[in-house]
């Protein structure tokens, strides 16, 4: 049992510290979550299971913060999140435009949101609060105002590298 407790501390090491840097206070959890969501980009449920243990919470509260919270992802993320407003001020400023060409650029089928490789994550959002900027896109919480399809691809193209999107 020791060698399995030992195994599971070297896998969750990252955990571990965010666990002592928060005392493993429980009304730290929502604290607790954003650093382990920076590490591991989303929360696996085994993380969440974890988590719950060494707070002495129960997976069911876990996992209900993590649900409840939009900011929290529970699928994995890629490296890149773009978030596109399709909030009013944006959708008449053909949103939907820069959205096409975004699923396009990345071979984003229906209802898929991030990349087979995990590079890249498109969510749509219903605000993005930069209105007079419209229309706005950010990526890793960088703003980019009065976008176009253009602009936003050319973004794309230099983070992956100029590559065509899956090539290696």
């Amino acid at each position: 049992m020791a060698n399995g407790e030992l195994s599971c501390g070297r896998r969750f090491a990252a955990v571990n510290e965010i666990l002592e840097r928060h005392q493993r206070r429980p009304e730290r959890l929502v604290a607790v979550l954003q650093e382990v969501q920076e590490v591991y980009r989303y929360l696996p449920e085994e993380v969440l299971q974890y988590v719950a243990t060494g707070m002495g919470l129960s997976p069911a509260k876990v996992f209900g913060v993590a649900t409840f919270y939009e900011n929290f992802s529970l699928e994995p993320k890629g490296k890149y999140v773009i978030r596109c407003c399709d909030g009013t001020a944006c959708h008449v400023h053909s949103s939907d435009e820069i959205l096409t060409a975004v699923r396009d650029r990345l071979g984003l089928k229906e209802g898929q949101t991030t990349t087979s490789d995990l590079m890249f994550t498109l969510e749509t959002v219903a605000c993005l609060g930069a209105c007079a900027l419209a229309p706005v896109v950010t990526i890793n919480g960088e703003v980019y105002g009065q976008a176009t399809p253009e602009k936003i691809v050319a973004i794309i193209d230099e983070l992956a590298g100029g590559k065509e999107h899956g090539e290696n």
